[in-house]
């Protein structure tokens, strides 16, 4: 299958690799990966996030929330007038959004953007992502990004608490 040679962040490396589950999964709804290999590409990308959490940890103030809350270090959570159901459609619209506008600028079947503007535009596209809405959530678009983290401060002592 064919695979989008995308630059930007969140999105996928100029290599051609995967670095959201997202635009993963979509890619073999469009059938442009097959799905035999969509569990190594996420399996991949979590193990990634999950190490990447693992490095930057430092013991000390195991808070989730709150002025002295340190989980937001590692993943996104809402801010404080959203609720959960919220902030999960405001993440499902805003990561709908991305997937959407990234195959709009790079689909050269149909007017994609001009060749070497991809880059640019993938990464405006997530800066007017996150001034829209990006307030409400910390605009994860990324679950490769997100959950593993997030399991990351469930395990090193933040609790369940990560899940809430």
């Amino acid at each position: 299958g064919q695979i989008w040679p995308i630059a930007g962040p969140s999105v996928l490396s100029s290599a051609g690799a995967h670095m959201n589950a997202a635009i993963s999964f979509i890619s073999c709804v469009l059938g442009r990966l097959p799905w035999k290999k969509l569990p190594a590409y996420i399996a991949g990308q979590f193990l990634g996030s999950f190490l990447a959490a693992a490095t930057v940890y430092t013991a000390g103030n195991l808070t989730v929330s709150g002025p002295t809350g340190t989980a937001g270090i590692f993943a996104t959570y809402p801010a404080p007038y959203m609720s959960l159901l919220g902030g999960f459609i405001n993440e499902l619209i805003c990561t709908a959004m991305l997937v959407l506008c990234v195959l709009a600028i790079y689909d050269k079947n149909n007017n994609a953007a001009l060749e070497g503007t991809q880059a640019l535009l993938t990464g405006l596209l997530v800066v007017v992502l996150g001034m829209t809405m990006g307030m409400n959530t910390g605009y994860a678009i990324n679950p490769s990004r997100d959950l593993p983290p997030r399991l990351f401060t469930a395990i090193a002592g933040w609790g369940l608490e990560v899940f809430r």
